[in-house]
């Protein structure tokens, strides 16, 4: 299903562009109505990586375009078609390992929808997004971003109650579909608003059919922010995970600490994170996780939150940032300190910084540097990226 030629590419996207891009906000009288009353969507990036690794050194210039037309609603159902294609410009295509952004042509997503009164439910290839993309995500930073064959359910019985579950059945990875994996995963997340902030309990239990690797976890967190001029934010976080594999069992814990602080356009957070590890066996995971996210840019722990054992001391990140906004560019930098959970070690230490521009015509502009120095794990590392969007 997940590959597609080019002159399919073509023709699905003059098919699209004749489609009425006026979109009513009542239902639709008939499937023929839907269909003329979808609306198509466009999102195109071009993006230059240079890496730096050791004694490596790769870039990489790719454009990635992304063409989507989602039905009006018809006796509540929609559908929803995007086909995603991602190219090598001007031969810059020095990547391999260290830039994974291949060439591809792919049914990024294809789902139907049911919208109730108090509920979604989705089926089909589609983005989970679940809270900070922290155990669940779309991995949106590489070109050939990461989605899900699965039924999901999206429930509010309550006011301030929100309910999602999932069963995923394939996983459709980053790298097209070399690393496509059929899996048997149930997600359930619940998050209730309270005075104190957001409270939200989870559970993952995930099935890779292709390593033969499952792990369950289980999970809380509270978030929230107090003030108006001066806002003060937090997040406390804690999770258990047993994984098992072909030869061992393993249990680790998760601890996530962050506080805020915001004065007029200025936010700055501290944050300490645990990935814990089973007596230097093996470490946490979260081999769904918008990874890019967390513990650095250059993804230099990115393969341990993956598999269990390769990075089997763990990991703890203790990180400071800080955001500001300067004549509507956004500005940000964070510095990373990291060690292991088992043991003494002293992993390294990263320092990024990131600008990025938004214009009101869907054009967006963005230049991101991050510089990572060894010490006990991996190599030096520095990365370099410059790109630019459009979105319709």
């Amino acid at each position: 299903m997940k590959k597609v030629n080019s002159s399919v590419l073509a023709t699905t996207i003059t098919t699209l562009c004749a489609i009425n891009t006026t979109h009513s906000a009542v239902s639709a009288e008939s499937i023929n109505d839907a269909l003329k009353g979808s609306t198509i969507s466009g999102d195109f990036r071009l993006r230059y990586e240079d890496v730096e690794a050791g004694n490596n050194d790769s870039d990489g210039l790719t454009l990635r375009s992304k063409i989507a037309v989602e039905t009006e609603s018809f006796k509540r159902f929609s559908a929803l078609i995007e086909i995603e294609d991602v190219r090598n410009i001007l031969g810059i295509d020095d990547e391999g390992s260290l830039i994974p952004d291949p060439e591809t042509t792919e049914m990024d997503q294809a789902y139907i929808k049911y919208t109730g009164s108090s509920y979604n439910a989705t089926l089909g290839r589609q983005v989970i997004n679940l809270d900070g993309q922290r155990y669940v995500g779309s991995v949106s930073w590489r070109q050939d971003k990461q989605t899900f064959d699965a039924f999901r359910l999206q429930l509010a019985p309550l006011k301030d109650l929100s309910i999602n579950l999932a069963y995923v059945y394939q996983r459709n990875r980053i790298f097209a579909e070399t690393a496509d994996a059929k899996s048997k995963d149930y997600l359930i997340n619940a998050a209730y608003s309270t005075p104190l902030g957001k409270i939200v309990g989870y559970g993952y239990l995930l099935d890779d059919k292709t390593t033969d690797i499952q792990s369950d976890t289980f999970g809380a967190s509270i978030s929230g922010a107090v003030g108006t001029h001066v806002k003060f934010s937090y997040i406390a976080e804690y999770a258990i995970q047993t994984i098992d594999t072909e030869d061992n069992n393993y249990d680790t814990d998760y601890m996530f600490l962050e506080g805020g602080l915001s004065i007029a356009n200025i936010t700055v957070k501290l944050g300490y994170e645990i990935l814990g590890s089973d007596d230097g066996t093996a470490s946490f995971t979260t081999p769904l996780a918008t990874l890019h996210k967390f513990n650095g840019w250059n993804d230099i722990f990115l393969g341990g939150t993956a598999n269990p054992t390769a990075m089997p001391n763990g990991l703890e990140d203790t990180y400071l940032s800080i955001d500001t906004v300067l004549t509507g560019v956004k500005l940000g930098a964070v510095y990373h300190e990291y060690s292991a959970n088992k043991g003494s070690a002293d992993y390294g230490e990263e320092l990024g910084f990131v600008a990025t521009k938004g214009f009101t015509n869907g054009v967006s502009l963005g230049l991101k540097h991050s510089n990572y120095s060894a010490n006990t794990y991996s190599v030096d590392t520095n990365k370099t990226w410059l790109w630019a969007g459009y979105k319709f």
